[in-house]
């Protein structure tokens, strides 16, 4: 028990943006990646073909915390690192959470057929992790349970996942008109490794029983139901393993990218779009743990020390758990279980000013859209978690420096932060493209401070129309 609360709150204080929230890469349509956040975004008329440079085209890693930094923790202070910890514990809620994702493209490619269908596809390699602060839990094991008599712990707020997974991927993006463009993507999912545990339930509490007897305390778990389903963890996992779960040898599943801009005026345009609609059937190396059931103990004679004291060597939690794995068996199950990906959803809407791209005001090729060289907008995104959406919202301001270059600036409100400002530029000389963008760049002068911080870049090689 105390191993669990101090892992999952140390996990908040090594990792260190919304999970998976491309703020800056969505809409930015001079980056081939975009279509990977709107399969139906705008892509340039002119550009004929990408391919991405293995292993480079996309490397993305962010990570972050909703209630605690590093720096509230380990940063220079007059207050004791332990009262600092406390004060987190109890500040923090069950629903304060810890994110890890890190995406890693192995190839990426695009061309436009004679149609005027742009199809793109690629294989990326995909880290993600959430684990949800066990408030209760925590609080049990740094100030023992010597002033919670009849308090009950709520168990339920163990809840975590983490997935490593290889994601192929095929879509098609369409200008249907002037105005509106469509897309969509097929993705198959190999996973490599998986576990979870989610939707757990039951409660702990110490009551006061017979005064008489030599252990006047009663400690009751109740109603307990907590599973933890896990995949591909096999004894002597090798690299080869997962090197054959890579190329399609794990547990598969499906799922569907769709997306759409529409041109509401040559100014004002509106887009939306909706990620990883599916699942992975988890049939193979699967081993799930289930406890269940309610038992009273009295054969602790104290109350638990408080970790805070110091006082954690004394096994009162070892006899505590050894004497419920005795009453509360874990069964292992191996029969197989469905797992539904996280769906994101992004929306935008921007507004295009200023100078026109080229200096044409007009149409004059016929391609299709006319680029101006600034824009402001608003985008939503939000993303499904075992216990509810986490959402952000997002101002933004592009302008177009050069030719060749080009920026985006972001301003993030979302579960982390109020100040989440992120920078991205893209550049184009001759047929090669880079492109990179960060968040809370605010906090780069003392990264401790920042509760989460995220790194995208990318280099690719683009053919246009000469």
């Amino acid at each position: 028990m105390k191993v669990l609360s101090l892992f999952i709150l140390a996990l908040g204080l090594t990792v260190g943006a919304m999970a998976q929230n491309k703020q800056i890469l969505y809409g930015f349509e001079e980056v081939p990646q975009a279509l990977l956040v709107n399969p139906g975004g705008k892509i340039s008329p002119s550009q004929k073909m990408h391919i991405g440079i293995p292993l480079l085209s996309q490397v993305h890693v962010n990570g972050g915390s909703s209630g605690v930094s590093v720096y509230d923790i380990f940063g220079r202070s007059s207050v004791d690192i332990n009262d600092r910890i406390e004060q987190k514990i109890f500040e923090m809620t069950e629903k304060d959470f810890f994110t890890a994702t890190q995406q890693l493209e192995i190839l990426s490619f695009g061309w436009r057929s004679p149609k005027d269908i742009y199809y793109s596809g690629g294989v990326y390699q995909e880290f993600d992790f959430i684990s949800y602060f066990p408030r209760d839990l925590a609080i049990l094991a740094w100030e023992g349970n010597a002033n919670y008599i009849g308090y009950e712990f709520d168990l339920g707020q163990v809840s975590a996942t983490a997935d490593a997974l290889m994601v192929y991927h095929f879509g098609a993006n369409k200008e249907i008109n002037k105005r509106l463009t469509v897309g969509a993507r097929a993705k198959i999912y190999s996973s490599l490794l998986s576990a979870r545990s989610t939707n757990n339930q039951g409660t702990f509490v110490t009551n006061i029983g017979d005064e008489n007897s030599e252990n006047i305390y009663e400690h009751t778990v109740n109603n307990v139901d907590m599973t933890v389903n896990t995949s591909g963890f096999t004894d002597n996992l090798t690299a080869s393993q997962l090197v054959g779960r890579a190329f399609l040898g794990g547990n598969l599943g499906v799922g569907v990218d769709l997306g759409a801009t529409y041109e509401v005026t040559d100014q004002i345009t509106a887009s939306a779009s909706v990620l990883d609609v599916g699942a992975i059937f988890h049939t193979k190396n699967v081993e799930s743990y289930q406890a269940t059931g309610t038992y009273t103990l009295d054969g602790i004679e104290l109350i638990f020390p408080p970790l805070s004291t110091g006082e954690a060597g004394i096994p009162y939690y070892d006899n505590l758990e050894d004497e419920l794995e005795r009453e509360i068996p874990i069964d292992t199950i191996t029969s197989g279980y469905t797992q539904m990906r996280p769906m994101k959803v992004n929306a935008g809407v921007k507004y295009s000013f200023g100078g026109f791209v080229g200096g044409q005001e007009c149409d004059c090729l016929n391609k299709g859209g006319i680029e101006r060289m600034q824009a402001v907008g608003l985008q939503y995104y939000s993303i499904f978690r075992p216990k509810g959406p986490q959402m952000a919202g997002t101002l933004f301001y592009y302008r177009r420096l050069f030719d060749f270059l080009s920026a985006k600036a972001t301003y993030t409100v979302d579960s982390y932060t109020f100040t989440n400002v992120g920078l991205g530029v893209a550049t184009n000389i001759g047929k090669f493209n880079f492109y990179v963008a960060a968040d809370n760049i605010l906090r780069y002068g003392n990264i401790a401070k920042a509760k989460s911080v995220s790194l995208q870049l990318g280099f690719n090689i683009k053919f246009d129309e000469e």
